[in-house]
């Protein structure tokens, strides 16, 4: 048995050219880490791959599939909290399609497990910005997009958007998981505003962005706008709330 405190969590929707390169890239890592795949019934087949190399991997690698495409957020929600089932001590974010690179766990794994840190947040835009192969638009979206939610929200985090996290299941225990409502990009936003109101200590990793080479990707201007303008309520709400302390 190939026990481990770390999972990953790759949510999947239509990944079939990424996902058996990611899960080997994973593996290969020196440290141990498990994969938890969340597919929302891929119709490319990525849930049947995924079947064929747990039968390689059969202690390391698992899989929850949903009956459609759900939203980011509420896959997240999922693997959350079948981790904390299952009792990992770190839990990771990570995409399928190689933006973040897997290289980079072992350092979020460091800056909670060594470091004691409650979250660990891969950062594109904490040491200037990071990001290969992008539109020139995209890329000004989306670093604007996060300087206007620190304004708003008053976050202390430089990439608000981030989507490659580590976290402590002491942090995820004590965010109100169920009351998280964003389920598009914005919930990044949400658990990272509702994690610093909780009291966590956060820290951005550096980390470089390289946008996907195989699939198709899955954002658009919609969910930049959800993220946008979902903030405003999100801060709006929280001032007549108030958050458990981890």
């Amino acid at each position: 048995m190939q026990t481990s405190d770390s999972v990953v969590i790759i949510p999947t929707y239509n990944e079939k050219e990424n996902i058996e390169n990611i899960i080997r890239a994973v593996f290969t890592l020196e440290k141990c880490f498990h994969i938890l795949i969340i597919d929302d019934n891929s119709p490319d087949g990525t849930a049947k791959i995924v079947h064929t190399l747990q039968k390689e991997f059969p202690e390391r690698l698992f899989i929850i599939e949903r009956k459609g495409k759900l939203g980011l957020g509420t896959a997240y929600i999922t693997g959350f909290k079948w981790a904390i089932a299952h009792q990992y001590d770190y839990i990771f974010e990570m995409d399928a399609d190689f933006s973040h690179s897997p290289n980079d766990l072992p350092r979020l794994y460091q800056a909670c497990h060594t470091e004691g840190f409650d979250i660990a947040i891969g950062s594109r835009y904490i040491s200037g910005v990071n990001v290969v192969n992008w539109p020139m638009g995209r890329v000004l979206m989306s670093y604007f997009a996060s300087k206007y939610v620190r304004i708003v929200t008053g976050l202390p985090i430089h990439d608000t958007t981030a989507g490659f996290k580590c976290y402590r299941r002491h942090a995820l225990e004590t965010i109100p998981l169920d009351k998280i409502r964003f389920k598009g990009y914005a919930f990044q936003i949400e658990m990272k505003f509702t994690a610093y109101k909780c009291g966590c200590k956060i820290k951005e990793v550096p980390v470089i962005f390289v946008n996907r080479e195989l699939g198709t990707s899955k954002m658009n201007s919609s969910i930049f706008g959800e993220a946008v303008f979902g903030v405003i309520r999100l801060k709006w709400d929280s001032l007549f709330k108030s958050y458990p302390q981890i």
